[in-house]
């Protein structure tokens, strides 16, 4: 940390420093100026203006509406359970959550954008991640800002826009400036043009700064992951956890299962570090994946997307096993090929903020080579460096499958279409990451926890960073809980008394 003492002078003075500028950052500063329409608030945000948004651009935009608090609390305790959140923080937010919808309509309201029913890219008013846990109870419907994709952040940028709040873009946070015996923070030290300066903040510091799913190294270190990759933001590499780590913060929820939001199909851009999330929509079923061992895996049809990627197995959802069955290939024909794009143009980064293209088709995909093309099984084999031998037997026995109707893995028999119709085709399948969990442990006032139990004054955290979500996660709670803590956080820091 650096102490006040090592500052010779403060370059710039506000009320309240906000770090970070996607859904928390704009939830906290939207809130610190409705309580206080005097208060000097100010966002630095470390990526370019143009890539600002962090995962909340990038998610699908679905904002979980719940009537029944009771319900939310059951349903999540028994979500958390081999994790459990405390009682006393899943009242408070069960209860927030049950009261939130106003407040995100008159955000739509404000700037002119439209708030509805549903997710926006499908037809389905309400996702059920976990019936068994309660979810129906739990769950009133599934809301969302049009247009999709973006269209919750794009609201919420639009209403910060409208307030007196600075944002300094390309700003990334080196450190806190803290009292090395209170541990009471007083400000920031950041980078701005190449240059560090120091930022006083003189009611308190908002820690939204996003997790660590960008970040490899902290990947394999804390997750045993071999090779991941973020369908959100290449900006989240896990600055502000090693921060808050270094200002005495506890941490918590750092592996979680498969970091809440799972580990879902992606396909790679040569070009990028983010990834295109592999279609959960699709048309014809002539197609299977192979894992390291030239084998079928799982279920590839299963509706996995209504459970953030977790399958039962034993009683105990976990992970689907594409972060532990690398290399992955997808194997289809030229009927799933023409029929189906394969991937989804909803949300990632990819589509939302790169504005990538991908071929309705995938035409344009083979023609560049990312899509493997051959006239037989064996060759496409080959193409991939796998035993033709052992791909060609998977692919007959999936087809006998077919024929009979019935497969290993529980695949409908609806979706037991033989691969059959050449050429055919082959495409890498990559483990793909959502959004991480853990940061400083908080509570729901969003004040951070230090290694000794208690509150670090003038410090808050809130968003993805540090989250609640402890085990499973049920869609929509993400960017509301990002509302709920950057609120809380916002609030309890524009009432303290200026120090200085």
């Amino acid at each position: 940390m650096a102490s006040l003492n090592s500052v010779q002078a403060w370059d710039h003075e506000v009320d309240v420093l906000i770090c970070g500028f996607g859904m928390a950052g704009s939830s906290a500063a939207i809130e610190a100026i409705d309580n206080d329409p005097n208060a000097q608030v100010l966002i630095i945000e470390k990526m370019p203006e143009r890539y600002a948004g962090g995962n909340a651009r990038a998610s699908g935009q679905s904002l979980m509406i719940n009537k029944n608090p009771q319900a939310l609390k059951d349903y999540q305790r028994a979500m958390s359970q081999p994790n459990p959140i405390p009682e006393d923080m899943l009242d408070i937010w069960a209860d927030r959550m049950s009261k939130l919808e106003p407040w995100i309509q008159a955000r739509a309201e404000e700037v002119g954008a439209k708030f509805i029913k549903g997710t926006g890219f499908s037809e389905r008013e309400a996702v059920l991640e976990f019936p068994e846990f309660g979810a129906r109870e739990a769950v009133a419907y599934t809301s969302t800002i049009l247009p999709i994709p973006s269209g919750v952040w794009l609201a919420f940028k639009a209403n910060v826009d409208k307030r007196p709040v600075k944002v300094m873009y390309e700003t990334p946070l080196v450190d806190l400036v803290q009292d090395p015996d209170t541990l009471e923070v007083f400000g920031a030290i950041v980078e701005h043009k190449g240059q560090r300066a120091a930022i006083k903040a003189r009611r308190g510091v908002v820690m939204a700064v996003g997790g660590y799913e960008a970040n490899l190294e902290m990947q394999r270190n804390y997750c045993g992951y071999q090779d991941i990759h973020p369908l959100g933001t290449p900006g989240n590499t896990g600055d502000g956890i090693k921060i808050l780590q270094k200002a005495g913060a506890e941490l918590w929820h750092m592996r979680n299962n498969g970091q809440s939001g799972g580990i879902w199909p992606g396909i790679q851009h040569p070009d990028f570090q983010t990834v295109f999330m592999r279609n959960f929509f699709m048309q014809t079923f002539s197609w299977l994946e192979i894992c390291a061992d030239n084998q079928r895996f799982y279920n590839e049809t299963a509706e996995l997307q209504l459970t953030h990627y977790k399958e039962k197995k034993h009683g105990f959802f976990t992970d689907t096993p594409h972060i532990n069955a690398q290399p992955v290939h997808m194997i289809f024909d030229e009927e799933t090929r023409v029929n189906n794009c394969l991937v989804v143009k909803a949300f990632t980064w990819n589509v939302a903020t790169e504005q990538l293209e991908w071929s309705e088709d995938n035409s344009a995909e083979v023609q560049k080579g990312w899509i493997l093309k051959a006239d037989s099984i064996a060759e496409l084999a080959a193409k991939m460096g796998r035993d033709p031998a052992a791909v060609e037997a998977t692919v007959a026995k999936y087809n006998a499958a077919c024929a009979k109707g019935e497969d290993e893995f529980g695949r409908h028999p609806a979706t037991l279409q033989p691969i059959a119709k050449g050429p055919f085709y082959a495409l890498k399948i990559v483990p793909a990451v959502v959004c991480t969990s853990g940061g400083g442990k908080r509570n729901m006032e969003g004040e951070v926890i230090s290694t000794s139990g208690q509150p670090i004054p003038r410090l808050y955290e809130a968003g993805e960073c540090g989250s609640m979500f402890s085990h499973l996660y049920q869609n929509g709670c993400y960017l509301t809980e990002a509302m709920i803590s950057g609120r809380a956080a916002a609030k309890n820091a524009v009432s303290l008394k200026a120090w200085g």
